[in-house]
């Protein structure tokens, strides 16, 4: 509720500075998000099944993009902006209302679990408990979940990228109109959901099969990585609309693939701690939305084309592949060194 409150008032903001506050309070509400959701599914599903889940929940980034694109691309055209916010309020507060009476954040706790899944899911956390208390110093100086965060900024800044430029990329590059923009960027959004959707039935399929997490979540974590990067180098040399469209949506989509693998391995290793771990990770995210406008903005004005941006972009994820290859063995028993 309190994210949809600061979605209507961007629509009523009387400058930039106003803009800028209360963008910042859109940030703050709607941090916990990724957290409390990795926490439910910590609670709710045993380890094979996190992964699947999580792809239903996070598919939901790309395919609002397939419907809010061409939505708000015609609601600013035709209504301006401030009404736009104002819709998008309203629907998220409804939403809420709707989650607050269906949601339970324990499965004993909801009616419609029966005593079979009760068992199962007990049974799973009691296998999956850690061997040594898990803690801050844990969480914020393991190797895999160090590796995993720098693999996320690199998610989160072509996120951003994406989310921020790419309406500008092909208005200016590609001289298509805002409404035309709207429903060009459909098609990348909806790839990368499929994809998205995809990573976290190969995630859980490869976990059933090995019960290695280095196999289901890594391995999927830098091949998806480095093939988004080989993507966008080259949409860095495109010229036609075409093939824009095709390299763009193989990127986007290969950039979605490992996002379940991304929150399962915080599950994995964090467990109980799961929501905390999800945080910090959450928070290289976060950063990314603050470098990634800025950054790409500057390179733009001082190039005058969005190819630096986009070697950028493929420079960042591919360092993201070395980071995941060489320090992502989220199965290894570890623990903090006590100084």
């Amino acid at each position: 509720i309190t994210w949809s409150v600061c979605v209507g008032l961007l629509g009523c903001a009387a400058g930039l500075g106003s803009f800028i506050v209360l963008r910042f309070l859109l940030g703050v509400t709607e941090g916990p998000h990724f957290p409390a959701m990795s926490r439910s599914i910590s609670d709710w599903l045993p380890v094979s099944e996190r992964a699947r889940a999580l792809s239903l929940g996070l598919v939901a980034i790309p395919l609002s993009s397939v419907v809010g694109a061409p939505l708000t691309s015609y609601l600013v055209a035709d209504f301006g902006w401030r009404t736009m916010f104002a819709i998008m309020s309203v629907l998220g507060i409804v939403w809420a209302f709707f989650w607050y009476f269906l949601f339970r954040d324990k499965p004993e706790e909801s009616p419609h679990v029966n005593k079979q899944e009760r068992e199962l899911i007990a049974k799973s956390k009691a296998a999956n408990k850690n061997s040594a208390p898990i803690d801050w110093r844990f969480i914020l100086t393991h190797p895999a979940i160090l590796a995993n965060n720098f693999a996320y900024f690199a998610f989160g800044y072509m996120l951003f990228f994406a989310t921020l430029w790419l309406p500008g990329y092909f208005l200016t590059q590609h001289k298509l109109d805002l409404k035309s923009v709207g429903w060009y960027l459909t098609l990348p959004w909806l790839i990368s959901a499929v994809f998205l959707k995809l990573g976290g039935v190969i995630s859980d399929s490869l976990y059933k099969k090995t019960g290695s997490s280095r196999l289901a979540r890594s391995h999927l974590i830098w091949t998806s990585q480095l093939l988004a990067a080989i993507c966008f180098l080259m949409l860095g040399f495109s010229s036609t609309l075409t093939q824009s469209l095709i390299f763009l949506s193989l990127g986007l989509g290969f950039g979605m693939m490992p996002q379940p693998a991304f929150f399962s391995v915080n599950i994995d290793i964090a467990k109980e701690r799961a929501g905390s771990s999800q945080g910090v990770t959450s928070g290289f995210l976060s950063l990314a939305g603050i470098i990634a406008p800025v950054l790409t903005g500057w390179l733009i004005d001082v190039t005058g084309s969005y190819q630096a941006a986009f070697f950028l972009l493929a420079g960042l994820t591919a360092l993201s592949v070395i980071a995941v290859i060489l320090f992502h063995h989220p199965d290894r028993e570890w623990k903090p060194k006590v100084a």
